[in-house]
């Protein structure tokens, strides 16, 4: 009897492993038989078939412990069993609560940003556009990032939510799940790469049925992009470049594979942490900063200030640095939106062709001797 049992014990293990594996195949073939429409950003995958499209967001915050995928298919389409298990979404979509300003560009680039119908603190929001449909009622202010308003939302029942998360711990966005609402994470603040980040515009095209109209928009910013990189191939990296300022106690600096390393390679400028490894940024103390890069002929500063004294009545000990004599401090936080939203944060990622072309007459002005900065800004 026991023998027996254990037979069909192993018999139903070997069923569900031969099972496991036909899904698994099916799965990986409805990968395979697509080409992945995204060739820079190395957080967010598109697979186009008929009918539908395969999403994946890949590793959406630092040490995930899983990635997402979405399904997001046309009305009427039945996808393969194997994808089944997945979130699904009706696309093209007719309402979207985002909580990012970075991807108001996205929605406006394709326009498409009329079916945008709420935000979280919506002063924030720096684009004249969708200023007006704020102004106007048609976008809501639903609560704070990290406290939506859930009534609200439940109330206006939008077809998607596109949030974010910061660690494998998300209440909020569980509590959004569980209240039945579509909720789709996405990474685009975990990009490094300048061109990766301005791809995130495909995911957009995707959800709203302009997926040539992304592509046209991103072909036209790597053109761009790559006409900016030619105008400095022959120059040397000849300006040492100072990035950031004091934060409490501590200054914290761009390493070598940030996003803002990548734009100082690219101008051909000579970041003074370029050696330093990794992502993200590392906090040093003042004279750790100070010894290294106090005859740096650049400022590249973070905060938006408007002249040189301001800066100094901040931190008194600015005016040690070289820069800071020969007034060659820059920041790209200066301007500021009608309700004080930062410009640079909201759209700098969507366009780092403009992005470069600042670096670039900061570093190279010779070049580019007609060009009006877009972001950047000379302290008085």
């Amino acid at each position: 009897m026991k023998l027996t049992s254990y037979k069909i014990l192993l018999l139903l293990v070997l069923s569900t492993f031969v099972s496991c594996k036909k899904t698994e195949k099916s799965e990986n073939k409805s990968f395979s038989n697509a080409k992945n429409e995204i060739e820079y950003a190395s957080n967010l995958a598109i697979f186009k078939q008929e009918g539908y499209s395969i999403v994946k967001i890949i590793n959406p915050w630092p040490n995930a412990d899983k990635d997402f995928t979405y399904i997001l298919k046309e009305k009427n389409v039945v996808v393969p069993d194997s994808l089944q298990k997945y979130n699904t979404i009706q696309v093209p979509l007719q309402s979207i609560v985002v909580t990012s300003t970075t991807i108001i560009p996205y929605l406006e680039m394709l326009g498409v940003e009329n079916h945008l119908v709420g935000f979280p603190h919506t002063d924030y929001i720096s684009s004249l556009k969708t200023r007006k449909l704020i102004d106007n009622g048609s976008v809501k202010n639903v609560g704070q990032n990290e406290k939506l308003n859930m009534e609200q939302l439940i109330e206006m029942s939008p077809e998607l939510i596109v949030t974010f998360g910061i660690d494998n711990n998300n209440p909020m966005i569980d509590n959004l799940q569980k209240s039945g609402l579509k909720v789709l994470i996405q990474a685009d603040w975990m990009e490094q790469s300048p061109l990766g980040k301005a791809e995130w515009i495909k995911l957009y095209g995707a959800l709203f049925g302009k997926e040539k109209e992304a592509k046209t928009q991103f072909d036209d910013i790597i053109k761009n992009y790559k006409e900016a990189m030619n105008l400095v191939s022959t120059k040397k990296p000849t300006a040492n470049v100072l990035y950031g300022s004091m934060y409490q106690d501590q200054w914290y600096v761009a390493k070598a594979n940030s996003w803002v390393a990548q734009f100082l390679k690219d101008a051909k400028a000579n970041y003074l942490w370029a050696d330093t490894e990794g992502t993200g940024s590392i906090g040093l103390s003042f004279e750790k900063v100070l010894e290294k890069a106090k005859n740096a002929n650049f400022w590249i500063a973070t905060g938006p200030f408007k002249t040189v004294a301001e800066l100094e009545n901040v931190n008194p000990h600015y005016s040690q640095f070289d820069a800071f004599k020969t007034k060659q401090v820059y920041t790209f936080e200066g301007k500021i939106g009608a309700t004080g939203g930062t410009i640079y944060y909201e759209s700098a990622p969507s366009r780092p062709d403009l992005v470069l072309k600042d670096y670039i007459k900061i570093f190279h002005p010779e070049l580019l001797p007609n060009y009006t900065f877009t972001f950047a800004q000379k302290l008085n």
